[in-house]
């Protein structure tokens, strides 16, 4: 290949004439005006010094070894038990949720503990996470209650009781269905 040889992309509609050389890499004016860099091995001689029998007798095999070295591999197969993803944990007790709760009447804090939840399990059904586990406490059983009244208002969840031995009997565990229509 030497300058001023006329010369096409393999892999795209692009010809041009070689304008400079730098080793392996060309730099060639295309039709349209623009100069552009190639590897020596993206492109091939349309006229100049090589015969159209020589084009035929070139090495391909070279060429396309190079472009195939180029794929990625094979993505490795997971294991339908390594897809389960630990649960997302939303703990919904007061003194994490605000600095201070002195101030907070009774109506408040629960007010802030449901929106919390209902802005959590928003969050997690919109980027498709299966599980999140609510951590209330025991206490009278109020703010339980109305986790469960706002979760039956979604179609696509189902809850019950997490598991004891990790949470005990303040935590309420919501599985979400990714697939619905």
């Amino acid at each position: 290949m030497k300058i001023g040889d006329k010369v096409s992309v393999l892999d795209d509609a692009i010809s041009g004439v070689v304008s400079k050389l730098q080793g392996k890499n060309v730099t060639i004016l295309t039709t349209d005006g623009f100069e552009l860099d190639f590897n020596e091995s993206e492109l091939i001689v349309i006229d100049g010094s090589l015969s159209k029998r020589e084009m035929a007798q070139m090495d391909i095999s070279a060429i396309l070894s190079d472009k195939q070295s180029k794929k990625p591999g094979k993505s490795k197969r997971i294991k339908p038990k390594e897809r389960i993803q630990p649960a997302m944990e939303v703990d919904l007790h007061i003194h994490q949720l605000v600095p201070k709760s002195r101030h907070l009447s009774n109506y408040d804090i629960l007010t802030i503990q449901t929106e919390t939840a209902k802005r959590q399990l928003d969050f997690a059904i919109s980027k498709r996470i299966q599980r999140v586990v609510f951590i209330h406490g025991v206490g009278e059983g109020i703010l339980r209650t109305e986790l469960e009244y706002l979760f039956g208002r979604y179609d696509n969840i189902k809850f019950y009781d997490a598991d004891y031995q990790k949470y005990g009997r303040g935590a309420t565990e919501v599985y979400i269905f990714q697939n619905v229509k």
